[in-house]
């Protein structure tokens, strides 16, 4: 399955295509909008490319670690 930015993409254009557009008396009924979205989505899915390069990531991921490794709990 997709990975943390496939996710967000996910999410990013349920919020602006259905959920900003719409009222919704119930949490069902946002549900019910949720559902309808993903599954018109899957009729026509596209392949999700990465734009990321390998090497990008992992110095991001190496500098939040130096990050966190200095963050005190006291």
């Amino acid at each position: 399955m997709g990975g943390p930015e496939f996710q967000e993409q996910i999410r990013r254009d349920i919020t602006h295509k259905r959920i900003r557009r719409g009222a919704f008396s119930s949490v069902k009924q946002l549900v019910q909008t949720i559902m309808d979205y993903i599954a018109e989505h899957n009729e026509n899915p596209e392949t999700f490319c990465w734009s990321a390069k390998a090497e990008d990531i992992l110095a991001k991921v190496s500098r939040a670690r130096d990050v966190l490794d200095n963050v005190s709990l006291a």
